[in-house]
């Protein structure tokens, strides 16, 4: 779990590089832990909570999500689409 810039990090199991030059994980759905080490929020981020972050990226920037059992998850898919949209604008 993530908390702070002393934090424990989770590693994300990569698989072998894509044909669009991703790297993605090996699993489709992303927690909100995952997604903010693979966006590199802690490196990037000056913020004491880094899921206030994600809050704000789903919020004002619509960074898509699921919810299963109340669970946030994070469609790697559609997160790769939503980075490309963003860095086209």
């Amino acid at each position: 779990m993530i908390e702070s810039k002393t934090h424990k990090t989770t590693e994300i199991p990569y698989t072998l590089l894509q044909d669009n030059g991703y790297s993605t994980p090996s699993t489709s759905l992303l927690t909100e832990d995952e997604l903010i080490i693979f966006l590199r929020i802690p490196q990037i981020s000056k913020a004491k909570n880094y899921h206030n972050v994600i809050a704000h990226l789903k919020r004002y920037r619509n960074l898509p999500c699921i919810h299963l059992c109340r669970q946030p998850l994070y469609p790697i898919q559609a997160i790769l689409r939503w980075i490309e949209e963003k860095t086209q604008k």
